[in-house]
């Protein structure tokens, strides 16, 4: 069964990295390798096009990392 996505809910990898504080959006790439816990795309239709992530898993994995022991 195909998965369910509310399209206002989707961002870039630009959305990604503001919510992140990043000051590259090339850097959520590496965010994603360095963390494995991290949301992965909903969308992604392949190396060098676009990818999409849902807002809401991306500031709950924020908000999850900020609450937890490092």
């Amino acid at each position: 069964m195909a998965r369910l996505v509310d399209l206002d809910d989707l961002i870039d990898a630009n959305g990604v990295s503001e919510i992140l504080g990043l000051a590259q959006r090339n850097t959520v790439s590496q965010y994603q390798k360095k963390y494995v816990d991290m949301p992965r795309p909903v969308i992604d239709l392949g190396h060098g096009r676009c990818k999409m992530w849902s807002r809401k898993a991306i500031e709950q994995w924020v908000y999850t990392r900020s609450k937890s022991p490092r």
